[in-house]
């Protein structure tokens, strides 16, 4: 899905390509700022790295215990990426890239394989036990095989659902701000545009939430 309104337009390239390139290069220009000037008593953008960060870590913490240094780099990153592509979206003439289902199937077939290759670490063959449900002998071959499919169809989904619901809510809040910004060039633009602040973290952290919730499910020793 093209926009031909895009402000940043590379020719050849689609758009939700040059706004993810440019989303790379905002959060590596940031990152080499605030480490180039770290301080014991955080200030400024620092101070507001060092917030968000923490936050995601000791969320992962919270929810994954001694496995989180594992996976924080992968959480965080999606986190953080995701944060500034939906950010994006708010300024004029620029695009959201999660509002295209390229970017964010992209960010969820990562997060299929790594929580499966988490759980096959720390699980071993074990692993297959979440998918044979809670009653495992032979009198319940039958019901084995059946929840296996069920939990596997299940696992399938899981990528699918991530990247469409990011993508729909990211899409429906572009055009919603696009419509309203022609119908009342005023006032109401500006309140949307705080609900669309608000809308961006939120899919950020529901992104983030998944994500560690599945990786969590993985590591967890099947009863």
């Amino acid at each position: 899905m093209e926009h031909s309104h895009a402000l940043l337009h590379i020719e050849g390239v689609p758009s939700y390509v040059t706004y993810s390139w440019l989303a790379m290069v905002i959060l590596v220009t940031v990152s080499f700022i605030v480490s180039r000037s770290l301080t014991l008593v955080p200030r400024g953008l620092q101070n507001f790295m060092e917030a968000l960060v923490e936050a995601l870590y000791n969320f992962c913490k919270e929810n994954l215990g001694e496995h989180t240094d594992a996976a924080f780099p992968l959480i965080g990153t999606l986190g953080l990426y995701i944060l500034t592509c939906n950010m994006m979206g708010l300024i004029p003439g620029f695009e959201a890239p999660t509002g295209f289902i390229n970017v964010t199937a992209s960010c969820a077939l990562p997060v299929f394989f790594v929580y499966h290759y988490f759980g096959i670490r720390i699980n071993g063959v074990h692993y297959i036990n979440q998918f044979l449900g809670p009653i495992r002998s032979i009198y319940a071959l039958p019901l084995m095989i059946m929840m296996f499919f069920i939990e596997l169809i299940s696992h399938l989904a899981r990528p699918l659902t991530l990247s469409v619901r990011l993508f729909g809510n990211m899409l429906s809040k572009h055009i919603i701000l696009t419509v309203l910004s022609m119908l009342v060039p005023a006032l109401v633009p500006v309140l949307f545009l705080s609900l669309g602040v608000l809308v961006s973290f939120v899919q950020a952290f529901v992104f983030v939430l998944l994500t560690t919730l599945y990786i969590a499910g993985a590591v967890s020793e099947a009863h």
